[in-house]
C-alpha cells in the first residue's frame, strides 16, 4: 500500500530524484534520443513519450525548457545521421540476411515502401512514427537517397518533431489543471506511452500461438 502511495505521489520525489542525478539527467536523455534514432536495433527505446514527458517536467519548473530542448534536438539530428551511415555501411549485409536476429525485416520492408510512397519526405513523416522512425534513416543510407539531400530532411524533420512534441508538453505541464495534478497527469502519459508497445506484444504472442 505505502509502495501504491507512493507511486500516485512520486511528484514529490521527483525534485529530490533530479537534484540527486544533477545535470547528468539531460545527458541520459540525450542518449535515449540519440540512440532511438541512431541505432536500427533499438526502436524500442521511448521517444514521443520521452520528449513529451521532459517538456512536461520543464513546464513545471523541474527541468531547464531551453537546454532541454537544445540538447534534444542535437541528439535527434545526430542520431538520424550515425544512422545514415550504418545504413550506408552495413544495410545491404543487413537486408540480406533473413534469419537475422537484431533486424526485422518486415519494419525494413514497410520502410521501403515508405520511400517509394513518399520519396525524401519519408524522413519528415516517419519522425512522428515509432518504430519505423528508427529504420528510415537506415533505409535512407542503403542507397534511397543521397546525402545531402537527407541532411535537409533530416534537419527540418528533427526540428519539427522535438520542437512540437516538447513544446506541447512544456505547455501541457505548465497549465494550472496539470500543475495541480501533476503526477496524474504524467502518470497518464507513461502508460499510454506503453500501449503501443502491450499491444504488439499481445498481437506477437497471439499469432505465435496460431503458429503452433
Amino acid at each position: 500500500m505505502e509502495l501504491i502511495q507512493q507511486l500516485i505521489h512520486f511528484d514529490k520525489y521527483i525534485p529530490a530524484v533530479i537534484a540527486a542525478i544533477g545535470p547528468s539527467i539531460y545527458a541520459i536523455f540525450f542518449f535515449i534520443i540519440f540512440a532511438e534514432t541512431g541505432f536500427v536495433v533499438t526502436p524500442f527505446l521511448p521517444g514521443d513519450s520521452l520528449l513529451f514527458v521532459i517538456g512536461t517536467l520543464a513546464g513545471g519548473g523541474y527541468l531547464n525548457i531551453w537546454l532541454a530542448y537544445f540538447l534534444l534536438l542535437v541528439a535527434a539530428i545526430l542520431g538520424n545521421m550515425v544512422n545514415y551511415w550504418l545504413g550506408y555501411k552495413i544495410g545491404h549485409k543487413v537486408f540480406s540476411n533473413k534469419d537475422s536476429k537484431w533486424f526485422s525485416q518486415k519494419n525494413l520492408e514497410k520502410t521501403h515502401e515508405f520511400f517509394e510512397k513518399y520519396g525524401g519526405k519519408t524522413i519528415i513523416i516517419t519522425r512522428f512514427i515509432p518504430i519505423i522512425r528508427s529504420f528510415a534513416p537506415f533505409v535512407a543510407g542503403m542507397g534511397s537517397m543521397k546525402y545531402k539531400t537527407f541532411m535537409i530532411y533530416n534537419l527540418v524533420g528533427g526540428f519539427l518533431w522535438v520542437t512540437s512534441i516538447t513544446f506541447a508538453g512544456y505547455f501541457f505541464g505548465g497549465t494550472k489543471l496539470v500543475k495541480d495534478n501533476f503526477e496524474y497527469a504524467v502518470l497518464t502519459i507513461v502508460l499510454i506511452s506503453l500501449l503501443p508497445a502491450i499491444i504488439e506484444y499481445i498481437r506477437h504472442k497471439a499469432k505465435s500461438k496460431k503458429k503452433k
